[in-house]
């Protein structure tokens, strides 16, 4: 309970700040917290990278494995993303199966990927109808402040640009051997907003989440084409509202970019 009326109280404290275009811990609107990446991190991972954003805290882990093709597409390999709220993250997570917010986080981050066909999976395919890469992105959240969309989607690309192509022995994975690095075409990442008493900001933290009307996260790629747009919360976006958006989130992004150490 009061936990509850903490959160009341500040979410007042933003909606309040916020009508002098204030933020409550002194950004600008369109400004990002501070980031820290960390890659290549792990020794049991084919690729890592830990993003930190502000307080905000995510790991993400990639895996290559060899698997049968889908049916309808016997010539490629494709990816899988995977949320997991850690319990120590949030008093809200607990443990057990993804929920309905893991789950959204996964879908908009493979989404995101996956439209802008960053990866050709078709390259992914060893033989036709019988074997193919898989590559698994493992996202893990491990302190939620705030914005796990983007803090995922830029863990998940710092983590697929160091993704090595395990070497194969009589159809097995050779341990600590491999092949060359995973081609990763394009450079695809999201970028959020929220809307709060009429104003847009970027990259909400935990407080201007709890007190939004609405949020949106765009999907980027460096050659400004969009490849995911998800809409959360009750409130609603106009045409305008959106379209400023979507020419923050190419300018946003670029910048993201720059921390990669990707153009």
């Amino acid at each position: 309970m009061r936990d509850d009326i903490i959160w009341e109280l500040r979410s007042d404290k933003v909606r309040e700040l916020i009508k002098s275009s204030q933020r409550l811990d002194g950004r600008a609107l369109y400004e990002y917290r501070p980031i820290k990446i960390e890659t290549d991190f792990s020794k049991n991972a084919h690729g890592s990278c830990r993003v930190v954003l502000g307080e905000t805290d995510v790991i993400a882990g990639v895996k290559m494995d060899v698997a049968e093709p889908y049916p309808d597409t016997p010539d490629e390999g494709s990816i899988t993303v995977g949320v997991e709220f850690m319990p120590m993250a949030s008093p809200v997570f607990e443990p057990g199966p993804p929920d309905q917010n893991a789950t959204e986080l996964a879908r908009v981050v493979d989404r995101c990927i996956r439209e802008s066909k960053a990866i050709d999976f078709k390259k992914l395919c060893i033989e036709e109808g019988e074997k193919a890469w898989f590559v698994f992105i493992d996202i893990y959240v491990a302190n939620d402040s705030g914005n796990l969309f983007d803090a995922s989607s830029l863990a998940a690309l710092g983590a697929l640009l160091n993704t090595k192509i395990p070497k194969l022995e009589d159809d097995k994975i050779v341990k600590d051997e491999f092949v060359g690095k995973l081609e990763v075409a394009k450079r695809p990442l999201l970028t959020t907003f929220a809307k709060i008493n009429g104003k847009l900001l970027l990259d909400p933290a935990i407080a201007e989440e709890k007190a939004m009307d609405a949020r949106i996260s765009i999907g980027t790629t460096e050659e400004k084409l969009m490849s995911a747009l998800q809409k959360g919360g009750p409130g609603s976006f106009t045409q305008a509202e959106i379209e400023q958006c979507i020419d923050l989130a190419f300018e946003k992004s670029a910048e993201l970019r720059k921390l990669l150490k990707v153009e």
